[in-house]
């Protein structure tokens, strides 16, 4: 019997691991509406579900200490900010529980000029991913403020793909 236990809970963990490597730690999905959204950026500015309503906007989850986001960094940079930033556009990195000189380091180091924000307690980061989720994300929302597209990792031909599906939307 406790053989059977332990097969039974066995199939369980399988289970829930195969299911987070389908949705890539996403609580969310593509053609949901956003989370609550209530961001203040470095610069001040307030961003809310509100004010982005027929604005393309991606949200890049990162951190200083994530090597993956930092090799992703400068192509957010050239191939989409500078692409794209004089359209109804926005793109805002979401720095993950650091503190703000770390942030601004971070982005003086990479070099990135997108706006940026900090998640300080993480539950940002958490209103879209499952517990323990991995960092290097980026969402699409279109102009409805609907998820459109979900990243994770660096991936040549998905951040491709990515463009080429914001460049879709902004038609």
């Amino acid at each position: 019997m406790r053989i059977f236990f332990l097969i039974f809970l066995s199939l369980i963990f399988m289970t829930a691991q195969a299911q987070n490597n389908l949705n890539r730690g996403y609580k969310v999905k593509v053609g949901d509406q956003s989370p609550k959204i209530d961001l203040k950026l470095l610069d001040g500015q307030l961003i809310n579900n509100e004010n982005i309503k027929g604005k393309v906007l991606v949200f890049q989850f990162t951190a200083s200490w994530c090597s993956v986001c930092i090799k992703e960094m400068p192509h957010l940079e050239k191939e989409v900010w500078q692409r794209f930033k004089d359209d109804d556009f926005i793109l805002i990195g979401v720095d993950l529980m650091e503190d703000l000189e770390v942030v601004h380091e971070f982005i003086f180091s990479t070099g990135v000029t997108y706006p940026f924000t900090i998640d300080g307690d993480g539950s940002f980061f958490e209103s879209f991913t499952l517990p323990k989720a991995g960092v290097t994300r980026n969402i699409v929302l279109d102009q409805n403020g609907k998820i459109s597209f979900l990243t994770r990792l660096y991936d040549e031909k998905e951040f491709a793909q990515m463009i080429e599906h914001i460049e879709q939307l902004l038609k």
